[in-house]
């Protein structure tokens, strides 16, 4: 949807939902600290950016929610480089209610 890089959420529910193929038991949640560095908002399905942003400065894309870019209605960011990504912590999200979720 937003071209080349690495796909996070700061949503939670969005995030323990992934990877779609891994059984929910296996699946884990990972606490970033992410240097989002100049950030370019797409909010529109066929926004001009919307898989050319790394081209043009950017170092992020951010889907707002309920913009109608994602079928869930949820926030995603796109971060051009992982280097600017950091696992602060790992987290099993079947054992967590969603109240409790970082």
């Amino acid at each position: 949807m937003l071209g080349r890089g690495v796909y996070v959420s700061r949503d939670p529910e969005k995030a323990r939902r992934y990877p779609l193929d891994l059984d929910p038991a296996g699946r884990r949640i990972m606490e970033l600290k992410v240097d989002v560095g100049k950030v370019k908002k797409i909010d529109q399905q066929g926004h001009p950016l919307q898989k050319t942003w790394q081209t043009k400065g950017y170092d992020t894309a951010w889907v707002p929610p309920k913009c109608g870019m994602v079928a869930s209605g949820l926030s995603e960011d796109c971060i051009r480089d992982p280097s600017r990504i950091k696992v602060t912590k790992v987290l099993k999200p079947t054992s967590l209610p969603p109240s409790q979720m970082p």
